[in-house]
């Protein structure tokens, strides 16, 4: 975590900071404030481009033991100097370790399962099958290795991001979860001080999921050439679909599946607009994939990437959303709510997920200089992101169930 400790400011430190901000600020006025809210503020117009006065003001601030805020308020350009400055705590990277091994084992559990399931194993209970993962654990090496692929490359996308723009970023927390569809819930970073501007929130933001979207799509095409045609029987359960998982089967097998016997008194683009949003009607007799353990891992990957890239609040597309749209990107919310409450009536955890918006999407990454804007580069990445989003988001994840 991160801390900015109070620290009391002398005249001394009033005058040379007011010294300095005249380096780069026509000053309106300027104010001492409490510690605990601000040391002195200071509004006016910048008279440098605001990246370069916020990297000069930040060195001088540093030696007078303050930290300095860009902000807009008014229409005017305000700089607050903050008692105190970043003191970045490394964490203990074996707990990020331990928490990995712990993840390894139950993906290759999982997979295990998966694989068992594949090559048509029956037992009576989910317990059997559990305890049989466990004596063939060494079976679910290639769901694991797919799998743990496409989340280091994720989380290490942020990370090195991070690293590059010297922002303290810690190592990936792995999350286990046991007993689960792909025996993990992910992997998250913490940010353990303030960004500096837009432009750096930007490339940390949109790194993971092209980093992991890049390693997916080998994954994926793999997993669903390894996966066998079948017949979908009665009582299925299918994986969702989105249009890059819908595009790749038909690349490897020639059609959009699953396929229906019959598309009834529907043309195929109503039957197929209906299954995509609803998961309804089940394709019940008609050809889909076996899906092989890999494309399991795969269509994973596209999924958590699709959930990370919802537009909202910290979420990977939040942060897309917050640099295009600026205060503007709150609409995002309610408009993603809206989105989701007909899903979640043909997929349930959709419901978990409303939840987690109510309450934390209006949450933003907090910068320390919100004045200085993205240029067309990162502008074009983050709209890359949103577009990401479209392909990748599976709108009902399970279907038939």
């Amino acid at each position: 975590m991160f801390n900015i400790p109070n620290t009391d400011t002398t005249a001394d430190a009033h005058a040379k900071m007011s010294h300095y901000v005249d380096q780069i600020m026509r000053v309106s006025d300027s104010t001492i404030g409490r510690s605990e809210e601000f040391a002195m503020r200071f509004r006016g117009t910048l008279t440098r481009d605001s990246e370069d006065a916020f990297d000069f003001l930040e060195s001088k601030f540093a030696d007078l033991k303050h930290t300095p805020w860009f902000r807009e308020e008014d229409g005017e350009h305000v700089i607050y100097a903050m008692s105190g400055i970043v003191k970045v705590d490394d964490g203990k990277p074996i707990r990020n370790l331990i928490l990995f091994i712990l993840t390894t084992l139950t993906v290759l559990q999982t997979g295990a399962m998966h694989q068992l399931s594949h090559e048509g194993v029956e037992v009576a209970t989910f317990g059997e099958m559990f305890q049989l993962s466990l004596t063939q654990i060494y079976k679910g090496w290639p769901f694991a290795v797919s799998l743990l692929a496409i989340l280091l490359a994720h989380e290490f996308g942020h990370y090195f991001a991070a690293r590059y723009h010297k922002a303290p970023a810690s190592l990936p927390f792995f999350i286990p979860f046991p007993l689960s569809l792909f025996g993990t819930f992910g992997a998250v970073i913490s940010m353990r001080a303030p960004i500096k501007n837009r432009k750096i929130l930007t490339d940390i933001g949109v790194a993971g999921p092209f980093a992991g979207f890049i390693v997916a799509l080998p994954v994926l095409y793999i997993g669903i050439a390894l996966s066998e045609l079948t017949v979908v029987p009665e009582n299925a359960a299918l994986e969702g679909n989105s249009l890059v998982y819908l595009i790749m089967k038909y690349l490897v097998h020639g059609e959009l599946l699953p396929r229906p016997t019959s598309y009834g008194d529907s043309s195929p683009l109503m039957w197929w607009a209906s299954f995509f949003f609803t998961g309804r009607p089940l394709p019940i007799g008609g050809p889909d994939i076996l899906m092989h353990p890999v494309a399991w891992a795969g269509w994973a990957g596209l999924l958590v990437t699709g959930i990370n890239l919802l537009p909202v609040g910290q979420l990977d597309g939040g942060h897309a959303a917050s640099v295009l749209f600026g205060k503007n990107a709150l609409y995002f919310v309610p408009a993603v709510i809206l989105v989701l409450l007909p899903l979640a009536f043909f997929w349930q955890g959709w419901w978990l997920w409303i939840a987690l918006i109510l309450f934390l999407g209006r949450q933003k990454a907090p910068l320390l200089d919100e004045i200085t804007q993205i240029d067309p580069t990162r502008k074009a990445l983050a709209i890359g992101a949103l577009v990401l989003f479209l392909l990748v988001f599976t709108p009902i994840p399970l279907q038939g169930i």
